[in-house]
């Protein structure tokens, strides 16, 4: 897949749980779709355990980084891995700007670990938000998926919190995960597109 003139080239992946072999994989990819950014998008671990080689194999490729916690760890834990590992970034509740295109996200579940209810969620993205606004291009990361999106077929109900954030602020791509059967499903929000990338993992551009 060769990048269209002027686009950004996007690996987004969530729910990798300590997998060192999966990364492998993406990193593989990573590298070979020459890729500009890779996202994760939380439960990088499996309750904390295991951490090595998860951000390790894609700075080694020289990939920009960033992450957000999952319901797997906390956000403590996120800026260890961040603060240790160059060129990757926490952006829970916080930002990552490149000339005109931003992301902002925000991690947690209302299960688990690091447990945020619909308000907190909706406070941290903007956050956000706020800052990346006026860009040309944007994108929206959270670890759970949006209320009324096609992950929900899982019997686990979405975030109402998650869904009025992109309605309300209308990035051009939120990606997230959590639900891991319903990776690769995705919905329109108004004018967002919506991916759940768990475990699979989706290379986009915008």
């Amino acid at each position: 897949m060769t990048k269209e003139k002027g686009k950004i080239k996007i690996l987004a992946v969530g729910d990798l749980h300590g997998d060192e072999r999966i990364v492998k994989k993406l990193v593989k990819q990573a590298e070979e779709e020459n890729v500009d950014l890779v996202i994760l998008t939380g439960d990088i671990t499996f309750m904390e355990m295991p951490m090595k080689n998860i951000i390790k194999p894609f700075v080694d490729a020289k990939k920009q980084v960033l992450i957000i916690p999952g319901n797997h760890e906390s956000v403590e834990t996120v800026d260890f891995l961040a603060d240790f590992y160059q060129n990757t970034k926490n952006i829970h509740g916080k930002y990552f700007i490149k000339e005109n295109f931003g992301v902002f996200g925000a991690g947690g579940a209302d299960i688990g670990i690091h447990r945020l209810n619909d308000s907190e969620i909706f406070e941290l993205l903007k956050k956000g938000n706020d800052k990346t606004k006026n860009l040309e291009k944007r994108i929206m990361v959270t670890h759970m998926h949006p209320k009324g999106t096609k992950s929900e077929f899982s019997g686990f109900k979405g975030s109402k919190a998650i869904r009025d954030a992109i309605e309300k602020f209308q990035p051009n791509v939120a990606v997230f995960s959590h639900i891991h059967e319903a990776a690769g499903t995705e919905d329109i929000i108004g004018k967002t597109r919506a991916i759940n990338v768990s475990r699979k993992g989706k290379v986009f551009e915008v």
